[in-house]
Order: structure tokens, then sequence, then C-alpha cells
């Protein structure tokens, strides 16, 4: 009792954030300490605090010598993000740019869509950064900053000093000719294409037609890199530059919370209150933006489906329920609308639980038992939800598409179906799976943390990164001496 007392009170300041944050706040983001501006020197990121350690992703790197990626010391780096907001893209780009910070490199960032209007995310966004010292002349008319316009001579003028320039996303592309104009050739030799996507509408030539003149590309999961190839042959009729597979892997910060059990168990007691739920009641959650492609409209069916099948059964099983987390509570959407109508009309309403959008992913893998990776059509690109849930410890049922397929170990770390429709019914029979057989369920866990282990920390992503830019950067500079 006295080492759990000791244990408690050594957490205390992150058990006090956690908390704070896993329900009381909508969007929520703590974006670690002060970036210099981009033409300055770093050498002063060990006195900075780590401020990441809840959110999704984008760890603090205090510089180390035994780095991958201390060859990029005083590299200038410049990111392109097609826009600054809660979504994958821009948080793995934010998360790149902390890794490169922390070894020294010089790391400059552009947004190349901000909306017209006040939007909450991005003036969030911002202004956190603002609050601990980086600046965006964009929202303050600051200048000499590492955050900087888009569409200005300094973005032109950074793109042409730089050693790397990173383009994330495939509508990124629309930034080179928009801005760059007859400097896009003298910048593509040195562009790194970091492509996310998986959605069919994404291919088109104004996107991605330079890609075949980049010096790579990098993509999240093999089945995605396989797709790229495939579909810009066949319908654009070009060819991709060669292509680097990056599993992603989980921060430290988040590893540390989810090998916590003193900070498990104040999450799990702190979440559950407020779900109204009990302790012994088992908790299935898709933790992902609520959406049609995400999945959550088939999984509440499959979930329903589940609760007749125990009913029919005779079951003895505590009370399941189903967890949503990814709403818009300002904003409901007709498919969110949907949902509540589907949940209302089965009178379900006691077994389901929406919760508002946030980057605070911990509280909520600590107080569920079962993650639902329910995305639709190809999948998720990788999926990075996946592998903090096993990370937790928790089994994943998952659709059989996308890189969940790399990821999920089919019968071992989870159960796989398909996705669509015809996956209702399999679905439905793995939850009350997994329901049921209380061993299963924890033997897959513990089989899911050790996956995470072996592959997928933070190390192994820093490590999987720094081989790509090495390559990258050879090819830069032979394609520089062939200039000179």
């Amino acid at each position: 009792m006295a080492k759990q007392s000791s244990a408690f009170l050594q957490k205390r300041w992150l058990l006090a954030l956690l908390v704070m944050l896993s329900v009381t706040t909508g969007i929520v983001f703590i974006i670690r300490a002060s970036l210099d501006k981009c033409d300055r020197r770093f050498d002063d990121v060990a006195e900075e605090k780590r401020f990441h350690a809840v959110a999704k992703g984008g760890a603090a790197t205090t510089p180390t010598t035994s780095s991958p990626l201390s060859f990029m010391k005083s590299k200038l780096v410049l990111l392109v993000s097609h826009e600054l907001s809660l979504s994958g893209g821009p948080l793995l780009l934010m998360e790149l740019a902390f890794l490169l910070r922390g070894v020294g490199a010089e790391v400059c960032w552009i947004t190349n869509q901000k909306p017209s209007g006040t939007d909450e995310v991005v003036y969030s966004l911002e202004h956190k950064m603002l609050d601990r010292g980086v600046q965006d002349p964009e929202a303050e008319a600051l200048v000499n900053t590492w955050v900087f316009s888009a569409k200005g001579q300094e973005a032109v003028d950074t793109a042409l000093k730089a050693d790397l320039v990173v383009l994330n996303t495939a509508v990124t592309g629309k930034w080179l000719d928009a801005v760059l104009k007859e400097n896009v050739p003298r910048v593509l030799p040195k562009v790194l294409w970091w492509i996310h996507e998986m959605r069919g509408h994404y291919f088109k030539v104004d996107y991605v037609k330079h890609l075949p003149l980049v010096a790579g590309a990098m993509i999240d999961s093999h089945v995605t890199a396989e797709y790229w190839k495939n579909r810009t042959q066949e319908r654009l009729k070009i060819k991709m530059p060669k292509t680097y597979v990056v599993h992603l892997g989980n921060s430290k910060e988040l590893m540390e919370i989810a090998e916590d059990s003193v900070a498990k168990r104040v999450l799990r007691e702190h979440v559950r209150e407020s779900l109204g739920v009990r302790n012994e009641d088992i908790l299935f959650a898709v933790i992902n933006s609520v959406s049609r492609g995400k999945g959550q409209d088939l999984f509440l069916h499959s979930f329903y489906e589940s609760l007749q099948m125990i009913q029919e059964k005779k079951l003895q099983v505590p009370s399941i329920h189903a967890v949503i987390v990814g709403s818009d509570m300002a904003v409901q959407t007709k498919f969110e609308n949907e949902l509540r109508n589907f949940v209302s009309h089965k009178k379900i309403q006691n077994r389901v639980h929406f919760v508002n959008k946030t980057l605070t992913v911990a509280p909520y893998l600590a107080a569920i038992d079962v993650l639902v990776q329910n995305s639709q059509g190809r999948g998720e690109c990788f999926g990075r939800i996946t592998i903090e849930a096993m990370a937790f410890q928790l089994p994943v049922l998952g659709t059989s598409a996308g890189g969940t397929t790399e990821i999920v170990v089919n019968g071992s770390t989870g159960l796989l179906h398909l996705a669509g429709r015809e996956g209702v019914k399999p679905l439905a029979q793995n939850i009350v799976k997994l329901a049921t057989h209380v061993e299963r369920r924890l033997t897959m866990g513990k089989r899911g943390y050790e996956r995470v282990k072996e592959i997928f920390l933070e190390q192994h992503m820093a490590n999987r990164i720094a081989l790509v830019l090495k390559e990258v950067l050879q090819k830069v500079k032979n394609h520089r001496k062939l200039q000179s």
C-alpha cells in the first residue's frame, strides 16, 4: 500500500493533467515548449519542458548522440502541411517536426490551406503555439518565425535554401505550382512526399503530377503503397518515385502512461464515472472522427445485433456498452444525427455513449476494454489509434482492410472482419466472443502489447524515418553534383 501511495504521489502531476483533460475539455492541444525561428541554431532544447504527454503523438525528444536522426543536426527542413487541424496527417507532421528539432535540425512550417473565417480548431492550435513561443505571422502579424505564410516570398526562399522539403499528404501537391511557380523544377529533387490518403478522389493530376520527379515518397503501410503504385499507373499514367514504407510508432509519453498501472486505474475510474458505467461493465469503443468512412454506423448495427445475440442465447455476461469518441457536440452532422436516431429508435441510449472529439486518447484507452477499428472501404492507411490501443493491452476488432491488416494479427492480437454490410454480423459475433471470454480478451491484449514493444515504438519509427532521410539526402547530394 505504501508503494502504491508513493507511486501515486510521483505521478500526481501527470494524473491531474490527464484527468483535467480527459472529459471536461472538448478540443485540446498541448504542444511542447517554444520553438525558435527557423533561421536560428537549435541549442537550447535540453531546457525545454515536455508538454506533449497526453496528446496523440508529437513527443518532444531530448537531444542525444544515440538518436538515429542525429545526422539531421543543422539541416534546414521545410515541412508543408495541407492544413492545420486535429486530423492524422498534420499531427504526424508535427511529430516529425519535434523529432527533427530534438536533434538540432532547423525546421520551418507552412500551412497551405487555412479557413477564411474563424475556426475553433485552427484558432486553438495557433494560439497554443503562440502561448508556447511559436508565433504565426498570419495570426499576429509577426515575422521571422518558424511558422509562416504559405504564399509569401519567404516560403519560396526557404524552399530554395532547404536541404529537404517534406510535402505532407497528396493534396499539398497544389502548393508547388501555386507558390513556387517557375522554381518548381529546382525544388522537386529534394522533396520527400509523405502520403497518408487511401481514397480514390485524391488521385487527381493537379495534386500529384509532380510525383515522378521528387526524391521519394513515404507511405505508412505496404498495402497503401501498392495501391498508390497501381492507381497512379492505371488512372493517371504516371510512375511513382522510389517509395518507402514507414510504419508509425507510439510516443514515449503515451507508453509511460500505458505502462503505469496507477495512472491507468485512476483514469479508468474517472472516465467510467463520467460515462455512468460500472467497473465490471465491458466497453467497446471506436475512437475516430465521426464520419461514414470510419464506420460508426455499421459498428452500432453490430453492437445492437450483439445485444440481441446475448439476449437470445441467455448468455451470462456483464453489461456491454458502445462508446463513440470523436463527436462534434457543437456542430452535429447529418451522419451523426443518423447515429443518434438509430440509438434512439433501438432504445439503447443507456448502452451507447457519445464523447466529444479530443486528442487526449489515453484516458479513454485506459477506460475501455476493446478497441473497434471499423474503417470502411480500403480501410486506414495505417491507423495510429490501433497501436495506441495495443499499448494499453487492448484487443482490437478491426476491418480486414488497409494498414489494420499489417498491425493486427488475426486471432492473436485481435479479430478481423470484412468491411461493409457483410461485416456487420461477423463483428457482432466477435463482440460477443470477447464479451464472453475474459481470458481470451486479456491474452489478446497482452500479445498486442508485446507486438507494440517489438516494432511499434517511437524509436522504431525514428529508425525507419532515419533510413529514408539518409537515402533521400544522398540523392539530393548526388543531384547537386550533377548540376555543378
